[in-house]
């Protein structure tokens, strides 16, 4: 039971990282399209700023959750994408670095390379967060002893790219929804342009990367035997054409919510499909790392609990109180500083 509340538990933990990252991951991403301006690419930095740091507790809170709950599945995971990761990992120190050194030269040329640095910063993660998870859900070719039999280009499979690529238009278009919440302007009408753009190309690589997961996956196989869990790729559904039905009204709060539902519930349709496996192994299935072979005891599982229960409510009302600090919209005018503080 223990072991079940905490796979769910870190479901929920990616989900609801995928979803507050993932706006200034995509808007990052989009700063070449967006930023023809030095007064818009400071504007873009100002949505960013006073929210990506804190939305970076949620992958180092996901990311302890595998460590302590499930020990065998992070030591497995940590080696076996070792290269993506580590290439992620350098990619937001990059994009940490862009938000503090971009304003500290008046130089033309000096903003230009912590742009460049920024929008890699933000692609690269959201690229390959999608390759990673999708080739979860796919299996990669661990043994019994839970050694990774592959490379880097094992990884970069047809399937594992297209979990890449709907990753960052998920992404992206989640962060023109959310440029179009804090800003005003020229600057906003190009977001909306784009997150109408964006909307398209969601909607196509969604079915794409469905249709290839049941020819590519099993993830479907618990979705028959519990027909309930269709609630899920349905809650996707209903969010993606909500966030374009909200967006084409000019409510775009309520579209960026509908975004945001989307790309929760498209995370936990692809956790729920590998209950209750964590890692399969496409060596053969009995080498699979599941919740009960590479789960902690259950006295640590039921402390942690206790702990999770306390601490993860301070940790959302603390963010909330941060949103609500800084809920009003950034102007053109307003952007940046020569310190480098939006």
């Amino acid at each position: 039971m223990l072991e079940t509340i905490w796979f769910i538990l870190w479901g929920v933990l990616w989900a609801v990282y995928f979803v507050l990252d993932g706006f200034d991951l995509g808007l990052g991403s989009l700063i070449p399209f967006l930023g023809k301006t030095d007064d818009d690419r400071r504007t873009l930095y100002s949505a960013m700023a006073p929210f990506w740091d804190g939305n970076e507790v949620w992958l180092i809170t996901a990311g302890g959750v595998t460590f302590a709950a499930f020990p065998g599945t992070y030591a497995v995971m940590f080696s076996a994408l070792y290269t993506p990761l580590m290439i992620l990992l350098f990619a937001l120190i990059l994009r940490a670095v862009a938000f503090e050194f971009r304003e500290q030269l008046a130089s033309p040329f000096w903003k230009r390379l912590w742009d460049c640095c920024l929008f890699l910063g933000s692609l690269i993660p959201a690229l390959l967060l999608g390759v990673a998870f999708a080739n979860l859900f796919n299996g990669i070719p661990i043994d019994s002893e839970g050694v990774y039999k592959g490379t880097l280009f094992t990884l970069l499979n047809p399937y594992g790219l297209l979990g890449g690529i709907l990753f960052v238009l998920l992404f992206a278009h989640h962060g023109s929804l959310w440029l179009c919440t804090r800003t005003e302007g020229a600057i906003k009408e190009t977001g909306a342009l784009w997150a109408k753009r964006l909307w398209a190309l969601v909607v196509v690589a969604a079915i794409l990367f469905l249709s290839a997961s049941a020819w590519a996956t099993d993830l479907y196989a618990n979705y028959t035997k519990f027909p309930l869990l269709f609630i899920l790729p349905g809650l996707a559904v209903v969010g993606l054409w909500g966030s374009r039905l909200e967006a084409a009204r000019g409510n775009w709060w309520r579209a960026w919510g509908a975004s945001a539902i989307t790309i929760f519930a498209a995370t936990l349709f692809g956790v729920a499909g590998m209950y209750p496996r964590m890692i399969p192994s496409s060596l053969d299935p009995s080498f699979s790392l599941t919740i009960y072979n590479a789960s902690s005891s259950a006295l640590t599982l039921g402390i942690m609990l206790g702990v999770a229960l306390v601490f993860v409510p301070i940790v959302i009302l603390y963010q909330a109180w941060v949103y609500r600090v800084f809920s009003t919209r950034v102007r053109p005018t307003e952007g940046g500083a020569k310190e480098g503080l939006y």
